[in-house]
């Protein structure tokens, strides 16, 4: 087993207590989505501005996910980007709405919780919520390797 997939495993093997698979695999893009849009809420230095627009911690966050991505699977990394380019887009889209982005973002990430929380299958469910908020860009890493695994994709 390679390194990825021995750590996409032992993952996994924490995450084999889950009642509502079809809720999780609901939950966890919207926690990253939730995440990502508090992220862009943060108010960001000149310097970034100064930069470009579409520069704030949001986008400096996604940029550190693709190359971490990149350095534990190539293939896993390109089956993620259309996933990020789609939650940057929808950033871009809430952020010229009439919806308030901060209380989408706070909306989405509680809501993910919640759902996180209800699909544990045992009473300890707390604990790995707070070990998918931690890992939040892993969770979809995660799950598009499952994917990749039942359709016979090598990573």
């Amino acid at each position: 087993m390679t390194d990825t997939g021995k750590w996409l495993h032992d993952y996994g093997a924490n995450h084999r207590d889950i009642r509502y698979p079809p809720v999780y695999w609901i939950c966890v893009p919207m926690l990253v989505i939730g995440v990502v849009g508090l992220l862009w809420s943060t108010p960001v230095p000149e310097a970034f501005l100064a930069i470009s627009p579409a520069l704030n911690w949001a986008t400096a966050f996604l940029l550190a996910v693709v190359v971490y991505y990149f350095i534990i699977s190539m293939p896993l990394a390109i089956g993620m980007l259309p996933f990020l380019a789609a939650v940057v887009a929808f950033e871009l889209w809430l952020q010229h709405s009439d919806y308030s982005a901060l209380r989408a973002a706070i909306g989405l990430t509680v809501a993910s919780i919640v759902g996180l929380y209800v699909g544990r299958r045992n009473d300890s469910g707390f604990g790995s919520i707070l070990e998918d908020i931690q890992l939040v860009m892993i969770a979809p890493f995660w799950m598009l390797s499952v994917l990749y695994r039942r359709l016979g994709i090598p990573y």
